[in-house]
């Protein structure tokens, strides 16, 4: 057996994910809705070692059922805050509810957070987002400098013209919001990947670590997830799975997978058999 090469020895370098030009700790993201308790939520946020927190601007600032204390809960000098503009219909309201999402953010003592993860989706039953309105929102949140990272349906072409108005990320749909569906638009998701310059991070319907780990494996460059780990009956260690999937898909991502071949290949050399004529 030949002797490993170096660079087959060394463990691949990896760097650091950035969006907005600030450095980030992790590649998963995780949010705050739909948890059993704001205690149980705070203790999956850091089972999770998440570095960024979506928090939807509509619910806190309307105090709606499960939100009331969120900012408390939070620590928000180690988190740093994603404004989402969940539950607005159209590129107007979107518009306004990121603006409060900045304030919010200031709230929390990051006053230089522009970040905002934009949603527009007028269709309440699938939760679709509505591509048209998303960019012309998010033309406009780019000249007003907000940080845009946009919620899309896995969609190619809309996602470059994103990137073109610039967006600091795309962010498409595994399958839609809640359903636990995983990673349905896999083969447009690659597309996305293949030919985005910014961070591309898959978003919504991931149920399973595996599926995390398959989103990272085939390049992401970082995961949303939040149903998954607040509806899971054991959310802490389901946000803690979550957390070593999303590392091993990028290690993965970044060892490189062997090709694909049509017939099996032995693991073992063929000569030198016992009972092996020479």
């Amino acid at each position: 057996m030949e002797e490993p090469s170096d660079a087959c020895m060394d463990e691949p370098v990896d760097e650091p994910l950035v969006i907005g030009g600030k450095r980030f700790s992790s590649r998963l993201m995780t949010g705050t809705g739909k948890f059993p308790s704001l205690q149980v939520m705070a203790a999956s946020l850091a089972a999770s070692n998440c570095a960024i927190v979506t928090v939807a601007v509509r619910r806190v600032q309307a105090n709606a059922a499960g939100h009331e204390g969120l900012m408390q809960a939070v620590d928000w000098s180690r988190l740093w805050m994603l404004p989402n503009t969940a539950g607005c219909a159209d590129a107007e309201e979107a518009v306004r509810v990121a603006r409060l999402g900045r304030e919010l953010a200031r709230l929390a003592g990051q006053d230089d957070n522009t970040f905002v993860k934009l949603e527009v989706i007028p269709d309440s039953r699938h939760l679709l987002p509505d591509p048209i309105g998303t960019l012309a929102a998010a033309e406009r949140l780019v000249k007003e400098g907000f940080t845009v990272l946009p919620y899309i349906n896995a969609d190619p072409l809309l996602a470059k013209r994103l990137e073109e108005v610039g967006c600091a990320t795309v962010m498409p749909l595994g399958s839609p919001i809640g359903s636990g569906q995983g990673i349905r638009n896999a083969a447009n998701i690659g597309l996305i990947i293949e030919s985005a310059s910014v961070p591309v991070v898959v978003d919504a319907g991931i149920a399973v670590p595996s599926e995390a780990a398959q989103a990272m494996e085939m390049g992401a460059a970082a995961l949303l997830v939040n149903t998954a780990i607040a509806c899971a009956p054991h959310p802490v260690s389901m946000a803690r799975a979550m957390a070593l999937a999303t590392e091993a898909g990028r290690l993965a991502y970044l060892s490189g997978r062997i090709p694909r071949r049509a017939d099996a290949s032995p693991s073992s050399p063929r000569s030198g058999r016992v009972g092996q004529h020479t």
